[in-house]
């Protein structure tokens, strides 16, 4: 068992919290285990008494667990109040689920991104567990007059073995709360858990299936009034006029005005970011009358001139430079292949050994570029918030990843003190980056200011769609020498993009190639963009891996123990000292992937496959994909998936994000793809913007997770980019044809 310092303060007001007659408390959503149903449930209890931010118990023995991060479909709203009842050692079926609301002076990282939930959770939602079991032991032995190293807790029930005393935890809550929090608490040892590790069904699992309101979507509130937002056709445009007169008189219609979602200031939140700042603003009583009058109204676009804004982000400042004009695909493409090897506008990331020396006596050498469209998040709910903005606060709810980033954002614009603010969270239909910047929840707080009412911003499928903040345009090219033994001595990466490269230059295979070179590049644009599920990581692996087959094909070896022949140089003998993988760890789940999957065992079936593994948000996956060939489509058969997250808290939860993660990246790879003509959009909706379909999705997923006690890591992003690269590999399989340009599907059809 490991000790830790508790450094969970005492809070003024946390002694305990009486509910009286089983009331609810205002602003929350009280939501109950899954695996209890509803007959059998214990009645709300008369009293509760808060321990910390994270829990509190009741008096008939109910336990209360917030779960402080946002909610996106990651299922932390069951995982981390696991680890909470884990060390708590309280029956989870007598566990209630609260959806935190925003509050930065007891949560730490209360974000939905980088796949850091868990990680960053994973040592103060332990503490808080612990700090309440020890505080109520504490007093179970007070009252019983033993030593507190006598007694025993289990299930949410406290015993004494020598004297026959036992208690459930609510007939010692009232005592337990007004103890002085312990200044360490002994956390358990992975074998001891009893909850973590073992499947718990999500905590919101029935309402969603029966289609209770959980969603922004959802929200309504008595006086609210609905708004929508009118944005330029194209980027690189901005607003010159309106005639609000021909839309007011419409039925339904209340207002027609303009909004300045930034101030001008010269320095913003990176978090902040948005294509268009000057948009028209329509509200009416219903969302079918607002649309009407969206359609019908007049407004006058012109070009908008470059601007440059100082982004913040984590502390660090950087300058993004927005260019007037309106861009084409076609001079994204132009750009992508003009830019070369030896090319001076290349920035040198990193260099191992002699890179030039090593190409200049190579046997072989393979070149190969890949490149990637700008693709828009498409999240099933589009953007939305709720906003109620009066003199004495201001009221925001909905769905939202950077809860906290939003809130300074709301102060700044709105120019109220963050005390005044207060930040409530809805469940998300989606998200993976798109609802990292909030724009719209500020778009709703100026709305509501406006018309001193709440306000139910909602956006269009085509706002959504056509508003930016997509995955950059991407491209990667790949250069590789082989000597007379067929022996890998020499990598040239390029990482490119507009506008962000696409380039993690200490990542593998840097640290197992003798010769390495990484540069890199990038183009301004004012096509707005953004986090998109591991950014990067899902072009930079799937151009890695793909690269990495055809050189394991030309130095005539199989592509898992190339790989693996690569990992063990990295063990024995890494190159360079900023290699920022565990190569053990690496090759552990291409070992995995390849017992699972049968690799390399005679097969008499059409299945063709590739294989593919990468690491990122600290965690190592490796797929294995089956493909057959259906005229020019590839219909995937069988996904196998190793994954290293270190302790997976929910192996339901954790199954479920790998096998969304490969219908997600298989869909990537295959089909979507946002282009543009003279600024303007081509794909507005889903007749031209092409997901993957039911009958598209795998037919069989397996999903197997190394077992160690290592601190939980990443599981949202890393089972997603892999799969790109397994599946390109798989294509090749069963075709005889490399595909180099996401979407693969047109290269299919060429």
């Amino acid at each position: 068992m490991s000790v830790f310092k508790t450094r969970i303060g005492r809070r003024s007001f946390i002694k305990n919290v009486s509910l009286g007659s089983g009331g609810m408390v205002i602003g929350f959503n009280w939501l109950v285990s899954c695996n209890t149903p509803s007959k059998d449930l214990k009645a709300l209890p008369k009293e509760w008494f808060e321990f910390n931010a994270y829990l509190k118990i009741g008096d008939n023995g109910m336990v209360t667990i917030q779960s402080p991060n946002p909610e996106i479909g990651q299922n932390v709203k069951t995982s981390m109040p696991m680890i909470v009842a884990d060390e708590l050692d309280t029956d989870w079926n007598d566990v209630i689920v609260e959806q935190a609301p925003l509050n930065t002076s007891f949560y730490q990282w209360q974000v939905a991104g980088g796949s850091r939930s868990i990680s960053s959770g994973w040592e103060p939602l332990r503490m808080a567990g612990a700090t309440a079991r020890k505080m109520l032991i504490t007093a179970a032995a007070t009252q019983w007059s033993v030593a507190p190293d006598e007694l025993i807790t289990e299930a949410g029930i406290i015993s004494h073995k020598e004297s026959g005393n036992s208690a459930h935890y609510g007939e010692m809550a009232s005592v337990a709360a007004k103890l002085e929090v312990p200044e360490e608490v002994t956390l358990k040892n992975a074998a001891d858990y009893k909850i973590i590790g073992h499947s718990k069904k999500n905590v919101d699992a029935k309402d969603i299936v029966t289609g209770k309101p959980l969603f922004g979507l959802d929200v309504y509130k008595e006086g609210m009034i609905t708004a929508m937002i009118v944005h330029p056709p194209a980027f690189g445009k901005k607003l010159k006029s309106f005639n609000p007169d021909a839309v007011r008189n419409m039925p339904g219609i209340k207002d027609v005005f303009e909004i300045s979602v930034y101030s001008g200031d010269k320095q913003q939140s990176a978090f902040d970011i948005t294509a268009f700042n000057e948009l028209v603003v329509i509200v009416g009583n219903s969302t079918w009358q607002v649309m009407k009058a969206k359609k019908a109204i007049q407004v006058e676009w012109e070009l908008a001139p470059s601007k440059d804004l100082a982004m913040e982000m984590f502390g660090n400042v950087s300058n993004k430079h927005f260019p007037a004009g309106l861009e084409n695909t076609s001079e994204h493409k132009a750009l992508m292949k003009d830019i070369d090897f030896g090319d001076k506008r290349l920035k040198l990331v990193r260099k191992d050994g002699d890179p030039e020396k090593a190409f200049k006596n190579a046997a072989k050498i393979i070149e190969r570029t890949y490149t990637a469209p700008f693709r828009a998040h498409n999240t099933m709910e589009p953007m939305n918030f709720f906003a109620d903005v009066t003199a004495e606060k201001v009221f925001v709810l909905g769905p939202v990843q950077t809860p906290e980033w939003t809130e300074s954002s709301l102060s700044r614009r709105l120019g109220v003190p963050k005390e005044k603010i207060d930040v409530h969270l809805t469940r998300m239909g989606g998200g993976f980056g798109r609802r990292l910047y909030g724009h719209f929840v500020t778009e709703a707080a100026l709305i509501s200011q406006k018309m001193k009412a709440p306000v139910k911003l909602v956006y269009t499928r085509e706002d959504d769609m056509t508003f930016g903040t997509y995955r950059p345009s991407y491209v990667v090219k790949y250069k590789a020498a082989l000597d007379k033994n067929n022996n890998l001595v020499a990598v040239h990466v390029i990482g490119g993009g507009i506008p962000e490269r696409a380039l993690y230059a200490n990542r593998f295979p840097a640290g197992a190639v003798d010769n390495f070179i990484a540069e890199e590049w990038e183009e301004d644009s004012n096509i707005t963009t953004g986090a998109y599920r591991a950014p990067r990581s899902n072009f930079a692996a799937s151009a890695e891996q793909s690269f990495l087959d055809e050189v394991a094909e030309l130095a005539g070896k199989d592509p898992i123990d190339f790989r693996l022949d690569l990992f063990k140089k990295a063990i024995d003998n890494p190159v360079g000292e900023r290699n920022d993988y565990d190569a053990k760890r690496y090759a552990g789940v291409l070992e995995l992937v390849k017992e699972k999957s049968n690799w390399g065992k005679a097969n008499t079936s059409n299945l063709k496959r590739g294989v593919a593994a990468y690491f990122c948000h600290n965690s190592y996956v490796a797929n294995v994909v089956d493909v057959v060939m259906d005229g020019n489509i590839p219909k995937v058969q069988n996904v196998y998936c190793a994954i290293d997250c270190g302790i997976v808290i929910n192996p339901d939860a954790a199954t479920n994000l790998a096998e969304g993660g490969a219908v997600d990246a298989i869909g990537t790879a295959l089909f979507g793809e946002m282009t543009f003509e003279d600024g303007v959009p081509q794909q507005s909706n889903f007749d031209k913007y092409r997901l993957i379909k039911h009958h598209e999705a795998p037919k069989n997923i397996q999903v197997d997770f190394v077992k160690n006690d290592i601190a939980p890591t990443g599981m949202g992003e890393p089972p997603f980019p892999p799969v790109m690269g397994a599946l390109s590999n798989a294509i090749y399989s069963a075709t005889g044809k490399r595909v180099y340009h996401q979407p693969f599907i047109n290269e299919l059809n060429a």
